[in-house]
């Protein structure tokens, strides 16, 4: 049975070729999200007994809302967080069809995150943390979700 390293190399060297261009008609909205897959199973009673932690990998997607379609991948580890992702699905998604919205959780909530949106020309759909404070402090498109989302919108 391979370790944790090995899978995440092979995994990292497989060329996984998504369709080159979706069939979509005029703009598309992206779902972005992470997934985490166990590497192995073996032993999980020795990791609890002795509090070890078993890595495992961490599937970002982008997916087509209307028709389910995936439009970007990316394959990390455990301590990638999801945030630092947007940027890679974002502009794999761009190569395949024309993006005009993107909806994420709150894991994506960053200045750099609606900065980046809002320099491609793409709407952002991004959870705001129920604290969020409304001054822009360099990202009006972060302020202007903030504000829309504590109203209840």
């Amino acid at each position: 049975m391979p370790d944790y390293s090995t899978s995440c190399h092979r995994v990292n060297r497989l060329d996984i070729d998504l369709e080159p261009r979706l069939d979509a008609e005029g703009p598309v909205t992206i779902d972005v999200d992470a997934s985490g897959v166990k590497v192995a199973d073996r032993g999980e009673w020795m990791r609890l007994r002795w509090r070890r932690r078993r890595g495992f990998l961490k599937i970002h997607l982008a997916f087509d809302v209307r028709t389910r379609q995936i439009v970007a991948m990316e394959v990390t580890d455990e301590r990638t967080g999801d945030g630092r992702m947007l940027r890679s699905l974002v502009e794999q998604a761009e190569r395949r069809c024309r993006v005009a919205k993107a909806i994420a959780d709150g894991a994506y909530d960053s200045r750099e995150n609606f900065a980046l949106l809002e320099e491609k020309g793409i709407e952002p759909a991004i959870k705001v943390r129920r604290n969020s404070s409304r001054r822009a402090r360099g990202c009006q498109a972060r302020k202007q979700a903030v504000v829309e989302q504590l109203r209840g919108r």
